[in-house]
């Protein structure tokens, strides 16, 4: 298989090369050169089979061209140590839990998958070590850390914004050591990662360093999150709620999402989507307006969302640049936003009438599902992280003292281990180019 930039200037790449690079040489972002559909048959038997089991037949049809299938088994069996159950909530809402991960949340499994492949590609070609550079608003730094920590060949530098995270979230990068350097910038995550796009194309620091990233922009840590979707769809499937569904998926840099339009493109019968944004709309704006305004992110409770310039917005678009992209969009993909306010007032009013505890980012997707689900659908929101993430906000909205869980409690016991840094390009280059 061999991948192509979204900006259409860079030559094709195979895998390996993708995620070694992790941005094509024109800026873009690596797509497929096409999508795998699965059989209906394939699909439909999904009900009988285990994630694991899932996972292997989905990782198959995007890495099985590059990747024997006995080596691609056994780095996905390595991945998935948990499950992610799919929850009723209310009514015909159900909540696909994704945070009974090592870090608690949705992103153990792209960054847990990207970094064996990596491994792999790395032990393969005899490669010197590998950089990796991440910019994270909240869970990604944790999820990446952890997946990479002690990966031999691999050096972690993980970039966010000084006092724009929970200080759970922050303890879960910060404390690790050994191969993973927390770098704490004066900005907010949006200077986080043009810093890292800056980095990637500049010759000097690449000339000096190999770099690549475990963003989203990276092939294999959003693929493997497809994974989700189809392991969702055979749990509602087996209790005989598959039809009309509708997935609601909180959304920031808009990783997640795209990798359920990539499963929906490879026949995953979901008949809907919505992006959930807090503050940070300019994808809502974009579905109202047809125009793309990228501008700075604000800061608000549901922070992994705080999110001003997606960067998968460019693959969404690539999907449906054959048809009128603006209206093929739409179609697939509803939009809805909410303030601070509103998200507290979900989390209150759901804990109170169901018993369930949302997060921030969680709430933005059950909300959007109430608002939207007509009787006949069915509705899943992905609740992306565990709420004791954000104890400090869920304990102001509730007035309670939510107990924290043993995962969680092991990073609290660590020592900070940080760099500050200025949000300036040079700043960063200059502390990279001296290690």
């Amino acid at each position: 298989m061999k991948y192509y930039s979204t900006n259409k200037q860079a030559p094709l790449a195979s895998l390996e090369e993708a995620v070694v690079r992790g941005l094509a040489g024109d800026k873009g972002l690596y797509m497929p050169e096409r999508i795998q559909r699965l059989d209906d048959s394939a699909i439909r038997n999904m009900k009988n089979q285990s994630f694991h089991e899932i996972a292997c037949t989905v990782a198959q049809a995007f890495f099985g061209e590059d990747v024997d299938k006995e080596t691609l088994d056994h780095i996905v069996c390595d991945t998935l140590s948990f499950d992610t159950p799919v929850v009723p909530v209310k009514g015909n809402i159900y909540s696909l839990e994704l945070f009974h991960g090592p870090t608690l949340a949705f992103k153990d499994v792209g960054a847990r998958f990207m970094a064996r492949l990596l491994g792999y590609f790395i032990r393969k070609e005899g490669l010197k070590q590998v950089n990796v550079l991440v910019a994270t608003s909240g869970d990604t730094g944790s999820a990446v850390a952890n997946g990479f920590l002690g990966v031999e060949g691999i050096h972690v530098y993980v970039l966010y914004p000084k006092g724009k995270v929970s200080p759970i979230q922050e303890c879960q990068f910060t404390t690790l050591g050994q191969n993973i350097t927390a770098l704490e910038i004066d900005g907010t995550f949006d200077d986080c990662q043009a810093l890292v796009k800056s980095a990637f194309m500049d010759k000097q620091l690449n000339a000096h360093l190999k770099l690549t990233s475990a963003n989203s922009i990276n092939v294999a840590r959003f693929l493997p999150q497809s994974f989700y979707y189809f392991h969702a769809y055979a749990q509602m499937d087996r209790m005989g709620k598959a039809d009309k569904l509708v997935i609601c998926v909180p959304s920031g840099n808009f990783g997640n999402i795209t990798a359920g339009l990539f499963a929906q493109q490879m026949g995953l019968p979901i008949t809907h989507f919505i992006a959930a944004n807090n503050r940070n709309d300019v994808f809502w704006e974009y579905l109202k307006t047809g125009i793309y305004t990228p501008r700075p992110s604000v800061q608000t409770i549901a922070n992994a969302m705080d999110v001003g310039a997606p960067s998968n917005f460019a693959r969404i678009l690539d999907l449906y640049e054959n048809n009128d992209v603006h209206q093929e969009i739409c179609h697939h993909i509803s939009g809805a936003r909410f303030t601070d306010e509103e998200i507290a007032d979900t989390i209150r009013r759901t804990y109170q009438e169901t018993g369930y505890l949302l997060d921030p980012h969680g709430a933005c997707g059950y909300q959007a599902l109430s608002d939207y689900l007509s009787g006949d659908e069915q509705g899943i929101f992905l609740e992306t992280a565990h709420p004791a993430k954000f104890k400090d906000t869920i304990d102001r909205i509730l007035h309670t003292d939510i107990p924290i869980p043993e995962k969680l409690q092991a990073f609290m016991q660590g020592k900070k281990q940080s760099i500050g840094l200025p949000k300036t390009f040079d700043d960063f280059k200059q502390f990279l180019l001296d290690r």
